[in-house]
């Protein structure tokens, strides 16, 4: 509970009272506004024990006040005692049956205790006398966001719109919603119909720009964003959508200019930091690209995407020692980025490193990384190393994901020969050859020596001949 300022001309005495009378344990008499200002401070300053004393002495004075009782109900749902808490609070219903925060707190409870469709219910039935109805449908679409229906609950996040213009949060919350629900021309249309009512809505503007850019319409993304920025001149996040649609039209000089403006208007971030230097890098301006990373990574060094950036542009320079060291700062960071493992083994690999790149090629498989091409280059890496066996083993394992494909079985039936298997891998490269006879020729520089078995030789003058 929030205090009002203007209940007492100096807060600081009922509080002083208060705390004057636990040290001398004298019996004071306050009134119940007081009491209400005192639980309601201590409990917003956290001290608990505080209030659990002055709730107490409250109720021992003022028995049957509502206000008090709500409080103590406040005090159970912080410490996770809900069963109580709900109690209570039906049975400060049934005390005043038309005291919306009541029902308020009682769905707040049951929400906490998992029983989405009785808070539901509740909310409801407040708002059959609510007087501020917003708070009660925001509540509904929450509770209808917890059970996953994404219709109702963007009708209650539209009824808080309606209610209220300036709910920005329940106007994101209507486009997440349409969103989820894969109902994009429905939410352009929804926000048309509001910015008619709404014209310098900066966030309606924001949205529907967002939208059309998704639907690749640049140019009505452009205007939407145009209009947001006139609605607030000082819109940061307007000037960045709008940038980055220039960048999807190569408008990359635009594109900066739009992004530097924003470094005027608000603190500079990393974000837009790597936005510029994308952009000069896409104008072949290396230098300024390098520039403008650099600060990126002094803007935020903890942004890992930088470091990735950074690793794929000395990597395009051939310059992998310092590729390395950048793409390991992206690990260091988040080690469950996929990307991040599969540019390590690529630059590990042409740094000679094999047991590395092979390594980081595992890491991609354990991430859940099931591309053919990490399949493809891991059994390559065991075979050079000699790692016959987990070459083998892997190939068992990428064949799960893609059964009969010519190239893991052209590889099996190498790897097969010189484990000494003749008669599999022949079987083997019949089958690969039934399957795809030009990939042979990769095959052959791959495992020179089965190719060279007389028996090799006549399954290639079968095949080739028909």
């Amino acid at each position: 509970m929030k205090l009002d300022p203007f209940q007492h001309e100096d807060f600081n005495f009922p509080i002083d009272k208060f705390e004057t009378m636990l040290k001398t344990n004298e019996i004071l008499f306050f009134d119940l506004a007081e009491f209400e200002n005192i639980v309601g401070h201590y409990m917003d300053t956290g001290k608990m024990t505080l209030a659990k004393k002055a709730l107490k002495l409250g109720l021992d004075q003022h028995p049957i006040a509502v206000n008090l009782l709500s409080l103590k109900a406040e005090l159970l749902i912080l410490e996770n005692r809900l069963e109580e808490a709900n109690n209570l609070l039906f049975e400060l219903k049934s005390i005043e049956p038309h005291n919306e925060e009541i029902y308020i707190m009682i769905a707040n409870v049951l929400s906490k205790l998992d029983q989405h469709h009785e808070a539901i219910s509740v909310l409801k039935d407040a708002l059959k006398f609510a007087s501020e109805p917003v708070e009660i449908h925001s509540m509904l679409g929450m509770e209808y966001l917890f059970l996953e229906n994404f219709t109702l609950a963007k009708e209650s996040y539209i009824e808080c719109v309606k209610l209220d213009k300036s709910d920005y949060t329940a106007l994101y919350n209507v486009i997440y919603c349409f969103d989820f629900l894969d109902q994009k021309a429905e939410a352009i249309q929804f926000l048309k119909e509001f910015i008619n009512e709404n014209p310098y809505s900066e966030i309606a503007w924001h949205q529907m720009g967002k939208l059309h850019f998704e639907n690749q319409d640049y140019h009505k993304a452009t205007e939407a964003f145009d209009y947001a920025i006139i609605s607030d001149e000082y819109f940061v996040g307007a000037y960045i959508e709008k940038a980055k649609v220039l960048e999807r039209l190569k408008k990359y000089k635009e594109a900066i200019s739009i992004y530097q403006l924003t470094l005027q208007l608000d603190d500079p971030t990393a974000f837009v930091y790597l936005r510029i230097g994308k952009c000069y890098e896409a104008l072949n301006d290396r230098k300024k690209a390098l520039k403008n990373y650099k600060q990126a990574i002094h803007e935020d060094p903890l942004m890992d995407k930088v470091w990735l950036v950074l690793s794929d542009f000395y990597a395009k320079e051939n310059a992998y020692d310092k590729a390395y060291y950048h793409i390991t700062k992206a690990i260091n960071i988040d080690e469950e980025n996929v990307l991040y493992w599969k540019q390590l083994a690529f630059i590990s690999n042409e740094l000679g490193r094999k047991e590395e790149s092979m390594h980081a090629l595992g890491r991609c498989l354990e991430l859940g990384n099931y591309e053919y091409e990490t399949w493809i280059t891991r059994i390559d890496l065991l075979a050079e190393m000699n790692q016959l066996d987990a070459a083998l083993l892997t190939i068992s394992e990428a064949l799960d994901f893609f059964p009969d494909d010519f190239k893991l079985i052209y590889r099996k039936a190498g790897l097969y020969y010189y484990k000494g298997r003749q008669e599999d891998s022949f079987q083997l490269l019949e089958k690969a050859l039934q399957l795809h006879t030009s990939y042979v020729l990769l095959s052959q520089s791959l495992f020179p020596r089965l190719f060279e078995e007389d028996r090799a030789m006549e399954l290639l003058k079968k095949y080739f001949k028909e």
